[in-house]
């Protein structure tokens, strides 16, 4: 059986060893040095529905068709948001279909 030999890698003079090319950290962290987190793990949108509730804060959604819907959110789930209209049946509202929404205590 032969036996093992410890050996040392050897280094040309002058060559230079060619590190890997990473990205460069900004590209990866946000400004302050830490990671970037994701806006569906930051937990602000449901904060800003579940104070909205609460409130029951009248709200204008403007949809992608251009339609306008005024009411209160009643419940909100990852797909959609249930808005509850005076004077009219509640909503079913699906967020893609959602261009903006505001406060009605914001229009002029």
């Amino acid at each position: 059986m032969p036996e093992l030999v410890m050996r040392r890698p050897i280094r040309v003079a002058g060559a230079k060893s060619q590190a890997p090319i990473r990205p460069s950290k900004d590209s990866r962290c946000g400004n302050n040095g830490q990671p970037a987190i994701p806006p569906e793990r930051t937990n602000a949108e449901n904060f800003y529905y579940a104070k909205q509730i609460q409130l029951k804060t009248p709200m204008v959604i403007v949809l992608r068709s251009g339609e306008v819907i005024r009411g209160v959110i009643q419940w909100y789930d990852k797909a959609c948001l249930k808005v509850a209209r005076e004077g009219a049946p509640s909503l079913l509202i699906y967020k893609p279909a959602i261009r903006y929404m505001y406060k009605a205590t914001q229009e002029r």
